[in-house]
């Protein structure tokens, strides 16, 4: 007896209206290993949707205050570290997180969570939280359509800067390099 399996073949998924976007530090790490320009391995990067504005009210509408919030669309944001970070005072080890945000009009919590892989907030656990930051938000003087997350320099720093319509926040991160003792 044999049996025959016909599978209809699966159509491709339409545009999303909030696309997935990665920014890496140091900025534009694969276009400089393409090239052959990469003087050192990436520190981190940062997986995450980009909503659009679409002439919605956010930071008080769409993104409600004191509310958990994924920091995009979709699929929670999520941040890898390659080194060891330092962040206000803290120590992360390197790896894969997850990073959630509670919005309030002059400052914003971020979360940092170890439970990767979640689509929303919709099972977000605080028992998996490494940390969280609280970070002062400033105004933009241009509106910004499409929610945006980018590394910039800032000195001894590296800013994770995340910005939406009229709101700007920074996270000053330190990266470390792990020292390995040398065996005799």
């Amino acid at each position: 007896m044999a049996v025959i399996s016909l599978h209809a073949q699966q159509k491709p998924t339409e545009l999303d209206k909030s696309p997935m976007d990665i920014s890496y530090w140091p900025a534009n790490y694969p276009i400089l290993k393409m090239s052959g320009k990469v003087k050192e391995e990436p520190a981190a990067r940062i997986v995450y949707s980009r909503p659009q504005k679409n002439n919605r009210p956010i930071f008080g509408g769409i993104i409600k205050y004191k509310d958990l919030w994924r920091l995009g669309a979709n699929e929670a944001t999520e941040i890898e570290f390659f080194k060891n970070v330092h962040i206000n005072g803290k120590t992360i080890k390197k790896g894969r997180y997850t990073l959630y945000c509670i919005p309030d009009e002059t400052t914003w919590t971020l979360i940092v969570n170890t439970d990767n892989y979640c689509w929303g907030n919709f099972i977000y656990d605080s028992k998996k939280d490494v940390a969280r930051f609280e970070i002062p938000v400033e105004k933009n003087t241009d509106s910004v359509e499409a929610f945006t997350i980018y590394f910039e320099e800032a000195g001894k720093f590296t800013n994770l800067v995340i910005m939406w319509d009229e709101a700007k926040a920074s996270l000053p991160i330190a990266f470390t390099t792990e020292t390995v003792a040398k065996k005799k």
